[in-house]
């Protein structure tokens, strides 16, 4: 009798594991065919893949998917790419393309995307994707995608949704990037050489939670010239915690 209900017990927490979500890393590579001698073009996308919950999980892993759609796909929009083999596939068929049409200014493609789970709590679910994609031109383009989530239904959290009054918390992180990037108080923000639309203060498209507080981040060309890079502000929760929706 006892050992039935140790089986039984055993099968409830085995059960009740199953249905917590949780990520399983994949990879998906794909190369050139046509002979290369060197900097042959290749992608690599590393990707973790919800898993267990069905809606949950189907509705963190194609908005993943869309965004790193977004970075690499370059055919028609009417080409059917619903999975990331076909997406790797779809990024070397392009380069192909490009190297029949114009086959003397031939240059190594390059598309590295690497995914992880940068913060997990109970309110909120941050995935970043760092991106490195070369076609072309005197650089690639290296940057990050902070993609959001409701942890228990998997619907995206934008950064509108993140703060109590996203007006005051816009104003105290501009009080706060001006004294970290030297800029007067009474001066525009672009006096220094920064790039902001309209020459106004803006809160970053990528936003993170990490371990050590609230990242805002600005992707090169976002806020600054390629040169100058990205630009960065990071505040401690507790600082910041009156103005937060998520902890």
């Amino acid at each position: 009798m006892k050992n039935y209900i140790f089986i039984i017990f055993l099968c409830l927490i085995f059960t009740s594991c199953k249905k917590d979500l949780s990520f399983e890393n994949e990879t998906f590579e794909e190369k050139s065919t046509i002979p290369c001698k060197n900097d042959c073009p290749s992608i690599t996308i590393e990707v973790p893949v919800a898993k267990n919950i069905k809606v949950t999980s189907d509705s963190i892993n194609k908005r993943v998917f869309a965004v790193i759609k977004e970075i690499v796909f370059f055919e028609e929009d009417s080409v059917k790419v619903d999975d990331y083999k076909a997406l790797a596939k779809s990024f070397i068929t392009s380069y192909e393309e490009m190297h029949q049409k114009f086959p003397e200014d031939t240059f190594g493609w390059e598309a590295k995307i690497i995914g992880n789970i940068e913060f997990q709590s109970e309110q909120i679910l941050n995935l970043k994707i760092d991106h490195y994609t070369f076609t072309g031109g005197a650089h690639g383009y290296q940057g990050y995608r902070s993609l959001l989530f409701n942890p228990k239904t998997g619907k995206a959290i934008f950064n509108s949704q993140l703060f109590k009054n996203e007006k005051e918390f816009k104003a105290f992180a501009e009080k706060t990037f001006r004294a970290k990037y030297k800029i007067p108080e009474k001066a525009n923000i672009n006096a220094t050489g920064l790039m902001f639309e309209n020459d106004k203060f803006q809160l970053p498209q990528n936003i993170f939670y990490t371990s050590a507080g609230l990242l805002l981040y600005y992707n090169s060309y976002e806020a600054a010239s390629y040169a100058d890079g990205p630009k960065e502000l990071i505040f401690s929760y507790d600082e910041i915690k009156k103005y937060l929706n998520f902890q």
